[in-house]
């Protein structure tokens, strides 16, 4: 998976189903993803918070940009939406602390600084699969889609590629299977709580959710609300 800025629920579904979850650092970086850009809850709708980046060629990688020189400043405004969004929310003591702690991270590689809000996000739910860092692997990172995939599930001995539903358009059973390798894809389920007193708004960050949510009820979401095809 490529990192993302307090991915949705599914996210961390995928990362505590499987038993090594691997994340890119050395894919070209998207704009318009979700690396740098999430949706919280705003007045009873939703509303992007992101990090901003210093400019950049395309084809740069992940682990090669770097938050903007703004972002001391920025980081403020963005505590200041989430803290006044959130403030009634039933865990917003708990879980402030823990958005603060990520987002006062010095670290300037964006590679460094989402991956370290994933973990402190990951130990937070008290998921312990381990983390990989994809150039870590001894691959061809010059592979493309599939077929980098492929390689990365068989130089860690995989038998089961997990992916997120998403990918049924990208990857082949048929080209997995022959490989030896049983390709599945996770559907999250209908995960719905109370937000206030508003309509409910479906895929938030998981801010959302940890503020919303006691522990018990996000284990319940992260182990039962989906389904593996």
């Amino acid at each position: 998976m490529q990192p993302y800025f307090f991915p949705y629920i599914g996210y961390f579904q995928l990362m505590n189903a499987v038993d090594k979850f691997v994340v890119y650092d050395n894919l070209q970086y998207t704009k318009q993803s979700w690396i740098n850009r999430n949706r919280i809850l705003a007045n009873g709708k939703d509303d992007y918070v992101s990090v901003p980046l210093k400019k950049g060629p395309h084809y740069r990688t992940i682990k090669e940009r770097f938050l903007s020189d703004s972002w001391p400043s920025d980081r403020t405004n963005v505590l200041n939406k989430i803290s006044g969004n959130y403030r009634r929310a039933p865990y917003f003591q708990d879980v402030y602390p823990v958005i603060e702690q990520c987002l006062i991270c010095e670290e300037q590689n964006l590679f460094d600084f989402v991956l370290h809000s994933l973990m402190s996000v990951k130990n937070f739910l008290g998921i312990d699969t381990p983390i990989i860092i994809s150039s870590t692997i001894d691959i061809d990172h010059g592979l493309k889609g599939g077929q980098k995939v492929l390689e990365i599930c068989k130089s860690l001995s995989a038998t089961t590629y997990l992916n997120p539903i998403g990918g049924v358009e990208l990857y082949d059973k048929d080209q997995f299977k022959k490989a030896g390798i049983q390709l599945d894809f996770l559907r999250t389920g209908n995960v719905q709580y109370t937000q206030f007193n508003n309509e409910f708004v479906p895929l938030l960050s998981i801010i959302d959710v940890m503020m919303f949510n006691d522990k018990e009820a996000i284990g319940r979401f992260l182990t039962q609300e989906f389904t593996i095809e």
